[in-house]
């Protein structure tokens, strides 16, 4: 507010004098009016100067800044690359262009820098992927074979949400090595889970700390690189509206188990991770037919129904189970059924 109104100031000056200009030069025409023409043009220069000066110097450099704050570091630093790649171009076919016949001669290499500066920037952002990966190849060495670089080569980055972190499996997960890359927390979801946190009701507390102690694991592992970054999104104030905005300037996925923004993201052509999904996809696979041994914790909600439970957590449901309540038995699979809540299997014990 200080800058802007100091700008404000030296703007309203700056014009003022202008106006003084303007007025000599139109008094001319009716020397009798000069000193009301300087009068009325410093004045109506002096206005300009103090609403017009913000917008033409602060709030443009404003802009640009939080645009280059929220832009993924391979963004900036492919566009700064094509930038100069352009310019260099254009340097060298200034000399020729300006020997091409006036007026022609003296736009053209004028032309060519705004052209090959404006092309080199979208070529090397459009393929700022391919950049990052060439630059990271370049970088890795070998010595009798193995890789000394680092576990991989993958540069992506991956957002997290405050849902995930309180889950806690995203630390297991990230241990094993199956989430290459970088593991990025913008700074509104690290305040987000300190309000939970800190909430006067009890079990949003606990779960809040509990995403603490998740993210000091995920700090602590060694297989996965985790960066917690200040960048925002202005304007927003939801903050699963702002991971969505986020990543499509980022152009990386979002790493979920929120219903309503894996859908809202999906609306809007953002990569999904939702570890809701990765468990659902690694359970067990079995076939009606297969024989398996299941151990009934208890009955069914239908008539002679016993229920037990496999390894992974998948539901199974026995006919004329609640005879062999708290016994482990073979089955034989009947049925498997895939629901939004995850896999059910049907079985039947066994006959001898």
């Amino acid at each position: 507010m200080i800058t802007e109104f100091i700008v404000r100031i030296i703007g309203m000056a700056a014009f003022s004098i202008i106006g003084v200009y303007v007025g000599n030069g139109l008094s001319v025409y009716n020397p009798n009016q000069q000193l009301f023409y300087v009068i009325t043009f410093t004045l109506v220069g002096a206005f300009f100067g103090l609403v017009l000066t913000p917008y033409l110097t602060t709030r443009p450099i404003r802009a640009l800044r939080g645009l280059l704050g929220r832009m993924a570091a391979e963004t900036l630093f492919s566009a700064l690359i094509g930038l100069v790649v352009g310019l260099l171009t254009a340097a060298l076919l200034a000399f020729p262009l300006s020997l091409l016949p006036n007026p022609i001669g003296k736009i053209m290499p004028l032309v060519g820098v705004l052209l090959f500066g404006y092309f080199g920037v979208a070529v090397f952002t459009t393929r700022q992927s391919d950049i990052a990966n060439i630059i990271n190849g370049l970088t890795i060495r070998k010595e009798d074979g193995v890789n000394t670089a680092g576990s991989s080569s993958i540069t992506r980055t991956i957002l997290l949400d405050t849902s995930v972190i309180i889950d806690g499996r995203v630390a297991d997960i990230a241990k094993t090595g199956f989430l290459p890359g970088t593991l990025l927390i913008p700074r509104f979801v690290l305040n987000e889970l300190q309000y939970i946190a800190d909430s006067p009701d009890s079990l949003r507390r606990q779960r809040g700390r509990r995403g603490m102690e998740v993210l000091s694991e995920l700090q602590k592992a060694s297989a996965v690189v985790v960066r917690i970054s200040d960048v925002d999104v202005e304007g927003v104030r939801e903050v699963d509206d702002k991971l969505v905005i986020l990543a499509r300037q980022m152009k990386c996925p979002i790493l979920t188990n929120d219903f309503n923004l894996n859908r809202i993201a999906e609306l809007q052509g953002v990569v999904i991770l939702n570890i809701n999904d990765l468990a659902n996809a690694v359970k067990s696979v079995v076939l009606p037919g297969e024989l398996m041994s299941v151990n009934i914790i208890q009955e069914g909600k239908e008539a002679n129904q016993g229920v037990g439970y496999m390894e992974d957590g998948t539901m199974v449901v026995v006919e004329n189970g609640n005879k062999y309540l708290n016994k482990e038995i073979t089955a034989t699979v009947t049925k498997v059924l895939q629901t939004a809540a995850g896999r059910m299997i049907f079985a039947r014990p066994e006959e001898k």
